[in-house]
């Protein structure tokens, strides 16, 4: 393959990521986090958890199930320039017995070098150093 038929190839795959922006059904195919809800979401979230808790917090937690998970709100543009965002939201059973909300944000291609989706989260009263702002709120 031609480093010009590269170059086309690469244009076309590009244009056609960035028309994916334009409606809310196109948003988030081809990504990782297709909605709130998703096996894949929750699994994602567990596991970041256990790294976070393991290298950061060191209090022994784990998320055993997160419930309730549902969407606070989304949002998505009109422009080809619009970041496409679901805010979600459920209860994170822990580990020790206690229960505490935890938010999460899915951002369309927004994952490494803009491919796939990015997803952050924060439970409440486990993020010390504030990450996510004063009650987890960059993520609501």
């Amino acid at each position: 393959m031609t480093m010009k038929s590269l170059i086309l190839a690469f244009t076309v795959a590009f244009g056609m990521s960035l028309s994916g922006f334009v409606s809310p059904a196109a948003a988030f195919t081809g990504g990782n986090f297709p909605s709130c809800d998703a096996p894949q979401v929750l699994t994602h979230i567990q596991k970041r958890f256990v790294w976070t808790d393991t290298h950061v917090l060191q209090r022994g937690l784990a998320i055993e199930q997160i419930e309730q998970p549902h969407r606070n709100k989304s949002r998505i543009g009109d422009q080809y320039w619009s970041i496409p965002r679901l805010y979600c939201h459920g209860t994170a059973r822990m580990n020790d017995g206690s229960k505490r909300p935890i938010w999460w944000l899915i951002e369309g291609g927004m994952g490494f070098a803009g491919l796939r989706d990015n997803l952050e989260f924060c439970i409440s009263g486990l993020d010390p150093l504030k990450v996510y702002g004063a009650w987890c709120r960059s993520v609501r």
